[in-house]
């Protein structure tokens, strides 16, 4: 195991024949477990510490961007050399470096989520976390889009914008909709920081962007089978769904009960 999130880094990239997206590297450095990491967002550390290495030291970075995201080793001394320029800098400031400037309006996703997963009320909280991270994030007050589903069908499409998307969500669990969907996507603007905080990034918009992202909406969200990959320069982290704490507390004291109950029949 390496000693630092950069080691792990380096190690991933010399291994590597071609030059990998941010979340790849973490990938293989959580999979192959050259560091262990003790954030909530692994991906966001990674992408943090190699843009800043560009941004900072520009040629005399080990690391070259080939494509919003995506980074090669630019050589072996170059490595070196960086290597001495940032001993001096310590790893705790990681959540104070500016990763790359966003080229997606979508910061964060998450995908075919269930609905039993979490308790609804007026602001309900909706647990997600990035692969490899030690903590849950609470995306409830999100700003975007989402989907509900019947399994893995979609029914109905909103937008959130005045209203948090945790609000949004809560009111289709009383309306006309209230039975016909068990699943639900969501697509945010707003980033999460590696102390599990929502903030708003500012990204270049441009028309490539707006036409990028609109495309790896459709693409995440519909799952066209001819698609083999996300749209262009899609660059939001996809987090997993976590447990709302209190319904494992539900599920602890059902199943409690149940040896209680099995151990007095007996």
């Amino acid at each position: 195991m390496e000693k630092t999130w950069r080691d792990a880094i380096n190690r991933v990239l010399k291994e590597s024949a071609t030059a990998l997206h941010y979340s790849d590297i973490t990938e293989q450095i959580l999979t192959n477990g050259y560091y262990k990491p003790d954030g909530a967002t692994p991906a966001y550390n990674v992408n943090s510490l190699i843009s800043s290495s560009i941004n900072k030291y520009g040629e005399q970075s080990p690391y070259v961007r080939v494509s919003p995201g995506v980074y090669a080793l630019r050589d072996i001394q170059a490595l070196v050399t960086a290597s001495a320029l940032e001993s001096v800098e310590s790893e705790e400031v990681i959540s104070q470096l500016v990763p790359d400037t966003p080229t997606t309006f979508i910061n964060a996703f998450g995908m075919y989520w269930q609905r039993d997963l979490v308790i609804w009320k007026n602001n309900p909280k909706l647990y997600g976390r990035s692969p490899g991270g030690s903590a849950s994030i609470n995306f409830s007050e999100q700003r975007g889009v989402y989907l509900l589903y019947d399994l893995h069908t979609p029914i109905y499409v909103g937008r959130s914008t005045n209203q948090i998307i945790g609000q949004r969500l809560y009111q289709h669990t009383l309306g006309r909709l209230s039975g016909r969907w068990n699943r639900f996507s969501w697509f945010g603007i707003l980033a999460a920081s590696d102390d599990g905080a929502l903030k708003q990034v500012n990204p270049v918009i441009n028309e490539s962007v707006l036409i990028s992202s609109f495309e790896a909406i459709l693409i995440e969200a519909l799952e066209p089978p001819q698609n083999r990959r996300q749209g262009d320069g899609f660059c939001g982290l996809e987090y997993v769904q976590g447990i709302d704490p209190a319904i494992k507390k539900q599920q602890l004291v059902a199943t409690l009960h149940a040896i209680e109950q099995k151990l007095s029949d007996e």
